[in-house]
């Protein structure tokens, strides 16, 4: 919220005190980092939950990573690698498919349970969770080079795309697992995420698979800009987008439109028009 947001608007407009906003929202983020169990904590403990680590947390360290990057405290950029790190080793599971939540102990460091809190099963892979871990990794690719975190976006890349619940028109479920397909929910979040970090991965692959996965992301975007996924101008609030799915295990956001779905639809059909667009 704050990058995307703050750190947009300082690379637009180059006014210091969006740049300010987002070194200050950085040095927050980093208080939750947890040495026990070397990632960052998502919510509060309390009720069930004791120290939970969420997948979802791969889009935050794009802050971490940027601010260092921009003369702030490198430490940022060594609890993002090192975050990278433990999600990569422990959030996935041999499929590629990744779990949603990770419950923590932080007096040991050990991992108490592997759940779901927005996804149809602890055991499923809720949609959009895998979109922010093929996203993250990307994006983490970027900023470090580094080869694993290219390799762990390309499996999930291929865990999504052959994916035999994944529907012809490339809008997933709400869950791959989701109890009643194909009678259930499309998440159009989701696909929108997946889109624009297919057309990142892209770029960083050989010409065959930068054609596959090109391809992916065309029929997702021509599929969200259809009528089927895309608001007629003037109605809807002024969203974009419909259909996504906030969570349905609490009966919240459910088949409504996303302010997500919206953002990154447009980053992704920017990015399409910037590199792909003319060739």
């Amino acid at each position: 919220m704050m990058y995307c947001s703050f750190g947009n608007a300082y690379r637009l407009t180059g006014n210091p005190a969006y740049k300010e906003a987002v070194m200050t929202a950085a040095g927050s983020l980093a208080t939750r980092y947890r040495p026990a169990i070397q990632s960052i904590q998502s919510w509060n403990g309390g009720g069930r939950l004791h120290c939970p680590v969420i997948i979802d947390n791969m889009m935050n360290l794009e802050l971490l990573y940027w601010v260092s990057d921009q003369g702030g405290d490198p430490r940022y950029r060594e609890i993002a690698l090192t975050h990278s790190n433990s999600t990569m080793d422990r959030h996935f599971r041999p499929d590629n498919s990744s779990y949603h939540v990770l419950d923590y102990d932080l007096g040991t460091g050990k991992i108490i349970q592997k759940i779901t809190w927005q996804g149809a099963a602890d055991s499923s892979a809720w949609s959009r969770g895998q979109a922010w871990g093929l996203y993250g990794f990307t994006m983490m690719y970027r900023f470090s080079k580094n080869k694993a975190y290219l390799e762990q976006a390309r499996k999930i890349a291929q865990y999504l795309l052959n994916h035999p619940n994944l529907p012809a028109d490339k809008i997933p479920y709400w869950d791959f697992h989701a109890p009643g397909i194909p009678g259930t929910y499309r998440d159009a979040s989701a696909a929108s995420i997946i889109a624009s970090a297919l057309l990142e991965l892209a770029q960083y692959v050989k010409k065959a698979e930068r054609k596959k996965l090109v391809a992916a992301a065309e029929t997702m975007l021509r599929s969200l800009s259809s009528p089927a996924y895309r608001s007629a101008a003037g109605e809807n609030g002024g969203f974009l987008i419909k259909h996504s799915v906030g969570s349905l295990p609490h009966k919240s956001e459910v088949d409504v439109s996303l302010t997500y779905a919206d953002y990154y639809f447009i980053e992704a059909l920017l990015r399409y028009q910037k590199w792909y667009g003319r060739k």
